[in-house]
């Protein structure tokens, strides 16, 4: 799954660190194992053990703890972000488990290897085919390589199967804007905000980052301002619109007259923002 989550100041599982301002794409994983807690047994109904002669109760034995599996290692490893380590561990893993190899896909990713990442992707979707999160995270890696149309190809086989992800039309948004698609983008992301209004705020999900060109950034940055200010964050969208002006992708007249800004007219910061364009 990023240069609009960190110019707002939103904290970010980030996966990829960023080359050049980018577009945020989330990932998804399927949960990770919990780590093995130490558990005691405890007496059932009705039942005490007293040792004979000794009047005080003995502490409750600890079970013996399997140890931990291959998959939970390289779990705890992708933690710490020792995605190489993680990535032997999961080789060692069961092969034949769908769940293991998306999440190697993604610790590929971390390390900014898409080749491997999309054959680990791949490889899960041959074990488990009607996977939204593999398709969602293919999606992730063709956009990362300006491979716009195979990216939404994915997302859209993703949303078949989870048509109300809020995650993958986030991104289906944000691939379709990258294609000049801009109203069919913020068509996107508007169906992404009324499934959870928080999406652009959610970082539960590690994200992979993709280049942009100059030209697109600024189309993606005003489009992302006004899911910003429906999602009632209103400080980041004026981070958005201030990069898009930036970029020239819009101007303080076009501003103005998107009904999608009216909330923010008399808040000073955005006033200030306008105001100084003007001027220039």
């Amino acid at each position: 799954m990023c240069w609009l989550i960190r110019r707002c100041r939103l904290p970010a599982l980030a996966l990829i660190a960023a080359l050049v301002v980018v577009v945020p794409v989330a990932l998804s994983q399927a949960p990770a194992q919990s780590e093995a807690q130490p558990a005691t047994q405890t007496p059932g109904p009705g039942t005490t053990s007293v040792a004979a002669g000794n009047t005080q109760s003995q502490p409750p034995a600890l079970a013996p703890q399997p140890p931990p599996t291959q998959e939970e290692i390289a779990d705890a490893l992708m933690g710490h972000q020792r995605y190489q380590a993680a990535i032997e561990a999961y080789k060692k893993a069961p092969s034949d488990s769908a769940d293991v190899w998306n999440k190697m896909g993604i610790a590929y990713q971390m390390m900014l290897d898409p080749l491997d990442a999309s054959r680990c992707y791949q490889t899960s979707l041959r074990l488990g085919a009607k996977n939204s999160r593999v398709l969602n995270n293919l999606g992730t890696v063709y956009d990362s390589m300006k491979e716009y149309g195979s990216a939404e190809r994915m997302y859209r086989k993703a949303l078949k199967l989870d048509p109300t992800s809020a995650l993958i039309l986030k991104n289906l948004g944000t691939n379709l804007l990258a294609q000049h698609k801009y109203k069919r983008g913020w068509e996107a992301y508007k169906e992404a905000l009324a499934l959870d209004p928080s999406i652009f705020q959610n970082n539960s999900s590690p994200r992979v980052e993709n280049p942009a060109s100059a030209s697109d950034r600024g189309a993606m940055n005003y489009y992302m301002a006004k899911g910003c200010v429906r999602a009632g964050m209103n400080d980041c969208a004026i981070e958005y619109l201030r990069m898009a002006l930036n970029e020239g992708f819009t101007n303080p007249k076009k501003i103005e007259a998107d009904s999608e800004f009216a909330g923010l007219r008399g808040v000073p910061a955005f006033e200030q923002l306008l105001a100084s364009q003007t001027r220039q």
